[in-house]
């Protein structure tokens, strides 16, 4: 498939093909729900933590006599049953993570780009390549395209002038291409790619 390239102060600059096993496939919600799911899995922290019966800061007395009292039959105050007392299997620190074959986040990621391409929602441009570190020159280029949740993805590199005039651009996301990933392409209104992202982003996924 052929897509127009722009600059980043919108003039045209030719065009460019994109491989259609790449950016031509029919999007599937399946493949990008397990890509997905298993991006946030890894990401959750899993700190989780409360106290059991053995940590919780009660006397370990016996309450009361076991027999005679007319009431059940209870050790400590530590018991899950008492308030402020040990909670029984509550959650525990432990990853959340999973795995998933590498062929198989290599087809999420294509059927990510594709999703943005059939949606209208791919942009190629030339560079990103900005003289000065000028994030007010930036913004106004930016809102002049219309991008407003916009991720831009570079190639191997990102030019550090550009980063650091994105840096403070609200709504606005830089990455190299080896951090192209499905859950930040899809929670983006607008997918910007280089050249050199393409041509990158070819490299990997082939």
């Amino acid at each position: 498939m052929k897509l127009d390239v722009i600059n980043l102060d919108g003039g045209n600059a030719g065009t460019v093909d994109l491989g259609d096993e790449i950016f031509g496939l029919e999007p599937r919600a399946d493949i990008l729900h397990r890509v997905v799911r298993w991006q946030r899995n890894n990401a959750q922290a899993g700190t989780h933590k409360v106290k059991t019966r053995s940590e919780t800061s009660y006397s370990t007395k016996k309450i009361y006599r076991q027999k005679g009292t007319g009431g059940a039959r209870h050790g400590d105050r530590n018991a899950p049953i008492f308030r402020k007392g040990g909670i029984y299997k509550g959650p525990t620190p432990r990853s959340h993570g999973h795995e998933l074959t590498k062929k198989f986040r290599k087809l999420g990621l294509c059927h990510a780009l594709s999703a943005k391409a059939v949606a209208g929602e791919l942009v190629i441009i030339d560079t990103a390549d900005l003289a000065e570190a000028k994030t007010s020159a930036l913004a106004k280029a930016v809102k002049n395209l219309g991008w407003k949740r916009a991720l831009v993805i570079d190639g191997a590199q990102v030019n550090e002038n550009f980063a650091k005039a994105a840096r403070n651009i609200e709504g606005l996301d830089v990455l190299p291409s080896v951090g192209a990933n499905v859950y930040d392409i899809l929670k983006r209104d607008t997918l910007v790619l280089t050249k050199a992202g393409v041509e990158a982003l070819e490299a990997r996924l082939k």
